[in-house]
């Protein structure tokens, strides 16, 4: 139903109330703020009771109005440009105090990835990272800052990791040209979805290799070519992308797959702390 937040509410248009056709206009005309607004702060600007803006969402058949916002924000967010996003986070992070306001935000999108991460998908995914030939790890734009983390680790886990480090569909091709059967793509996007990962993902795929979607819904353009997917949401602070939620996740995922390596983790640390004593590579305290 996400996909027809809008087309649904035209349809119904003829039978809503005179308030909830103000409901419907506001969220025809203003649907990327609209998605991301209380009832409460919705039912002020076209002047109706919070519990109209409820019936409203009750009446299109969700469960209430953060149903209804849940598949707003869902529709919307692959779609929203920056100016976009800046407007819609007007009203929700500035209207107090911000700082509190940002950080609960992120805690919030933690205790859902705690609630909702699907557990079966995880150890599959860990399962995937150990059997692999060659992993390619793909993140464009900032979802390259999760890629390279993941790849931080990972490489120091396993000795066939690949970091992906262009933005250009292009090089993103060139890089995974021997990309096949064997080896497993982690492709890490988040909305706004670039079309480069896109285009990566898919040349993995169509080559017969194994698929890892690291991504927020399955509405995502990964989740379709992936064979596992670890989903965790992203938030639109003004015009900076939130992944505490992703981030988190990511360090479960390298937790989990060095507790599967544990006896070769072991090794390659005290080589490294050999290593790092030779060459004095920290300054002691």
């Amino acid at each position: 139903m996400a996909k027809d937040v809008l087309h649904t509410i035209q349809e119904n248009l003829p039978k809503f109330s005179k308030g909830q056709k103000r409901i419907a206009a506001y969220i025809l005309s203003d649907y990327d703020k609209a998605a991301f607004m209380t009832a409460s702060r919705l039912g002020v600007l076209v002047n109706v009771s919070e519990s109209t803006v409820v019936r409203f969402a009750s009446s299109l058949g969700y469960d209430g109005y953060p149903a209804m916002q849940k598949a707003l924000q869902e529709m919307v967010r692959s779609k929203l440009t920056s100016i976009q996003r800046i407007r819609a986070s007007n009203d929700r992070f500035f209207s107090s105090d911000v700082v509190t306001n940002v950080l609960q935000t992120d805690m919030n999108k933690l205790r859902v990835a705690v609630e909702e991460v699907d557990r079966a998908a995880f150890a599959a995914v860990v399962d995937k990272l150990i059997a692999a030939r060659h992993i390619y790890i793909l993140g464009v734009r900032s979802s390259s800052f999760l890629a390279g983390y993941l790849h931080f680790y990972l490489h120091l886990i396993f000795e066939n990791v690949t970091l992906v480090t262009s933005n250009s569909a292009g090089d993103i091709l060139e890089s995974i040209l021997r990309i096949g059967p064997g080896d497993l793509l982690v492709g890490i996007s988040f909305p706004r979805y670039s079309r480069s990962a896109v285009k990566g993902v898919q040349f993995a795929h169509d080559r017969g290799a194994d698929v890892v979607a690291i991504t927020d819904s399955a509405m995502s353009p990964l989740y379709a070519m992936a064979s596992s997917s670890l989903l965790a949401c992203s938030d639109m602070i003004s015009f900076v992308d939130s992944l505490v939620a992703p981030f988190s996740l990511l360090n479960a995922l390298i937790v989990a797959a060095g507790h599967r390596k544990d006896a070769d983790i072991a090794q390659i640390f005290d080589r490294l702390e050999g290593i790092w004593d030779e060459y004095g590579v920290f300054d002691e305290p």
